[in-house]
């Protein structure tokens, strides 16, 4: 007790200020990331950063009581100047890497789209934004890297040329790795083709329906509405994509989507428009069918082929995240109705005789 009486007596100023502001970030850590990141339960790994930002504060208080009081009772020797550069080191990298975020969260609530994500209210990064934000993270990353430099005993305008040289020929080196990405990813956010909390479809080898969920530097993440997991695309590959914005409509109506059915000659276009006025009646009154219901239905022929014709079943909707739900509540209703009305919805096999 009278030793750690004796320490607080030795406490200056800044020995407050140090230890009373790494206290404090300590223990409200949690509520400053979530005031930082915009839904903290969708965050990566949200719980190891926060152990990571108590972690560093923790190294701040005793890098400085080390500075403070074992130094100055100690003598130096090369080690202690070797850990105490290493600690140093990691501090500022912690401390850029946080501004870095602290800067992206101010530009995005300030300049940022609001918009409604899964039925909460996000700021959405713009073309911008993205740019501050890189803009940004440049100069804190070249403060950083001075800072770094300095404190490593590379006084002279050569050695830190030198190191800054070695440093800008690593990017050079790897520009084709990351260069590609950013640039595309800023061409997405420019061209507002689509946006975070926008559905689209487009095909890697299957036909993929998603919802954008963000839109990075490097990557787009994406919600696959079919099987509820997140894909991660690079921004470059996207754009090589044909991507339909399904989200963006052309009409006040709505999405028009369509349903395709073959049909043989045997039954008449009065039969198939009561199978299909019966099919929309029911789905009109069915809530888990979302269709724009005041319109009314339209209905036509795609082609006449040799076994069968091709009708269309045309509907509207502007529910588009539940459009894969609707399509198979529709398909299994009208294979329900067509069974009851004695229709066979499989395409006949016809043949001319000889």
């Amino acid at each position: 007790m009278n030793q750690l009486i004796e320490i607080i007596n030795h406490f200056d100023t800044l020995g407050y200020f140090v230890f009373g502001i790494n206290l404090l970030l300590l223990v409200f850590s949690s509520q400053i990331l979530k005031q930082i990141y915009h839904d903290p339960d969708k965050v990566p790994n949200f719980s190891r950063k926060v152990m990571i930002f108590r972690a560093l504060n923790l190294l701040m208080i005793i890098v400085y009581g080390y500075l403070r009081f074992f130094k100055n009772t100690h003598n130096n020797s090369q080690s202690d100047g070797l850990v105490f550069k290493l600690l140093a080191v990691i501090a500022i990298v912690y401390f850029a890497y946080l501004a870095m975020h602290l800067a992206h969260a101010f530009l995005v609530r300030q300049y940022g789209k609001e918009r409604d994500v899964n039925g909460k209210t996000r700021f959405t990064s713009t073309y911008q934004t993205r740019l501050l934000s890189i803009f940004s993270s440049i100069v804190i990353g070249i403060v950083a890297l001075i800072s770094i430099i300095r404190l490593l005993g590379f006084d002279s305008i050569l050695e830190a040329g030198g190191v800054i040289g070695l440093f800008g020929v690593f990017l050079a080196l790897t520009a084709s790795i990351w260069a590609p990405d950013i640039f595309h990813g800023l061409i997405i956010l420019n061209s507002d083709m689509f946006s975070e909390g926008d559905v689209i479809q487009f095909n890697d080898g299957e036909d993929i329906y998603g919802l954008v969920y963000k839109t990075k530097v490097f990557h787009t993440v994406i919600l696959n509405i079919a099987n509820n997991h997140r894909v991660m695309i690079r921004n470059s590959k996207l754009r090589g994509f044909t991507v339909h914005n399904l989200s963006k409509f052309a009409s006040a109506r709505g999405l028009r989507e369509s349903l395709s059915f073959k049909i043989g000659y045997d039954v008449s276009e009065s039969q198939v428009k009561q199978l299909f006025e019966t099919v929309y009646e029911i789905a009109k009154e069915d809530n888990g069918i979302s269709i724009e219901e005041q319109y009314d239905l339209e209905y036509g022929i795609k082609d006449t082929g040799d076994h069968a014709v091709e009708w269309l079943f045309f509907y509207y909707t502007k529910d588009v995240e539940k459009l894969l739900l609707t399509r198979q509540r529709l398909l299994q209703l009208m294979l329900k109705t067509a069974i009851e009305q004695g229709i066979s919805l499989s395409t006949p096999f016809t043949h001319t005789p000889l």
